[in-house]
């Protein structure tokens, strides 16, 4: 019997089949776009990543060759002055003109486009994805596009029949596929058409269009559609790419679900398929809100990995793509603790169960898989700063491979973890703490809890574990209330370790200072 594969990237890998009934002449295509607007963020990092896991499930079933296409639609005009970039004054005065042919407000780069471009490349080749980078100005000018945008211009009515009904009435007037690029201002959404020469390849247009805040400078003229000096709007111009590059898988996020089913429509318009298209949720910040790149909200990549691994984050992206979930600081020490858990089951399982697994995935389909078989996780070590009050990784690194010696057997690993859960605790956890005085009778009760650990020869964790309960009824007490005093006296926050684990893991002469301290 084979192996049935479970695990989404294969499901869509599947769906991906019945374009293939015989091995394709060229490379299998994947897609995943980039709007250049702003910095990259974590959806696009995410984007990426899930692509890579379809196209190498892709891959594993049918051994065809494949390639995935990074492209930066960097002919789009500027409509708005993102909040997170500086130099916005000069920005202001370039509003509506092509991305590629705007300074680089970080006075870098050659335009706007090319530093968030190189900052897309730099982090997409930092982490290892294996991709091609597609400029559209690029595109548009090499002559990429210029087959598909005849055809978009002798089918310009068709066209307008697809997108016209899903527009408001104001827009449906003048609208055309074609954005031209004005030949004096440069601008590209102060445009609009006056006529289509399909025969000759071009259109007539003027620059006199009152769009907010971008100015036109009310030039009339006739340009080809080719060269790069007429780009089409963003619906049209994602079918545009599907048809030149036979684009087969592209996913994008939920929001753009609508938007898919017109280009789709428009690209059977110009005798192709659409692609396999799937949708994912968006990430949501603190506030619940969607992250923004042009806002600057929310974690990124680079903050990330200060305070856990690149394999936890890619591990928390593969969950649930299609639920929609808050992507903030608190997730992180839960995310590392799943993917270690996650690792430890990993390397149990049987060989053919494997692709089945996260790990399979986010490890190069299971080629580079560590090792990590210790009950030491990032909310054990986390405990163990709150419990120690040191910053120091070595003395850290030595409570912990006496709590579980296998630790010791990871080393490396446990070093890292370590510097990055001193680097949460400092960033994270110590401005947020708020000792509070203990009131008499919970002094007492830390007492008996004291009195109690010091009279125990042993180091059974159920049996440490067991005391606060056997204090708290004692004194007529819910455990939960000593608990919480415990954790708010002793730590300064609202919640902590077990106590029969934090006792083991800081020794017992640690925890009955920490309690003499609390009931003096």
């Amino acid at each position: 019997m084979g192996v049935e594969y479970k695990a989404w990237p294969f499901r869509e890998a599947q769906g991906l089949l019945p374009r293939f009934r015989q091995h394709p002449a060229a490379p299998v295509a994947f897609q995943t776009g980039f709007g250049p607007s702003g910095l990259p963020h974590i959806g696009t990092f995410a984007e990426v990543a899930r692509t890579t896991w379809v196209r190498r499930a892709f891959e594993h079933l049918t051994h065809y060759p494949t390639r995935q296409i990074a492209f930066s639609d960097d002919m789009d005009g500027l409509r708005k002055v993102p909040l997170n970039l500086p130099n916005a004054e000069m920005l202001e005065a370039h509003l509506g003109r092509p991305l590629c042919s705007i300074p680089d407000p970080y006075g870098c780069c050659e335009s706007y486009s090319a530093h968030m471009n190189g900052k897309l490349r730099e982090f997409l080749s930092h982490y290892g994805f294996n991709y091609e980078f597609q400029s559209s100005n690029e595109a548009y000018t090499r002559g990429d596009f210029d087959a598909g945008l005849c055809i978009l211009l002798e089918r310009e009515a068709e066209v307008k029949a697809i997108v016209l009904p899903t527009l408001g009435e104001e827009r449906q007037a003048d609208w055309s596929p074609f954005f031209p690029i004005c030949e004096r201002c440069g601008r590209v959404y102060s445009t609009r058409v006056l006529a289509c020469r399909p025969e000759e390849h071009a259109l007539d247009y003027a620059c006199d269009r009152a769009d907010g805040r971008i100015p036109s400078c009310g030039h009339r003229g006739t340009l080809p559609i080719t060269g790069g000096r007429v780009k089409v709007g963003w619906k049209v111009d994602w079918a545009l790419r599907w048809y030149s590059y036979d684009i087969a898988y592209e996913m994008y996020g939920k929001d753009l679900i609508d938007s898919a089913k017109i280009s789709g429509r428009i690209v059977k318009l110009m005798g192709k398929r659409p692609p396999h298209g799937f949708y994912y949720e968006m990430f949501l910040d603190e506030q619940g809100q969607k992250i923004s790149k042009s806002v600057g909200k929310g974690v990124t990549v680079d903050a990330w990995i200060q305070y856990a691994s690149l394999e936890s984050l890619l591990f928390f992206l593969y969950q649930t793509p299609q639920r929609q979930r808050r992507l903030y600081w608190d997730v992180i020490p839960k995310s590392v603790d799943d993917y270690l858990a996650e690792l430890r089951a990993y390397h149990g399982a049987p060989e053919e169960e494997r692709p089945n697994h996260a790990i399979w995935h986010i490890h190069n389909m299971g080629r580079e898989v560590p090792r990590f078989d210790t009950s030491v996780n990032y909310s054990l070590i986390n405990n163990l700063i709150v419990g120690i009050g040191a910053d120091e990784p070595g003395l850290i690194a030595d409570f912990l491979e006496r709590y579980d010696p296998s630790s010791r057997n990871y080393h490396a690993t446990l070093m890292d973890l370590v510097a990055k859960g001193l680097n949460y605790y400092r960033d994270f956890v110590l401005p947020n703490k708020h000792y509070r005085r203990p009131t008499e009778n919970e002094k007492r009760m830390f007492g008996e809890l004291r009195e109690r650990l010091a009279a125990y020869s042993g180091d059974d964790e159920k049996e440490m574990q067991a005391m606060p309960f056997e204090v708290a009824r004692a004194n007529g007490v819910e455990p939960a209330a000593l608990f919480k005093a415990f954790y708010e006296v002793v730590f300064g926050q609202e919640r902590g370790p077990r106590f029969g684990t934090f006792v083991k893991l800081v020794g017992k002469e640690r925890a009955m200072e920490l309690l003499g301290n609390a009931a003096s």
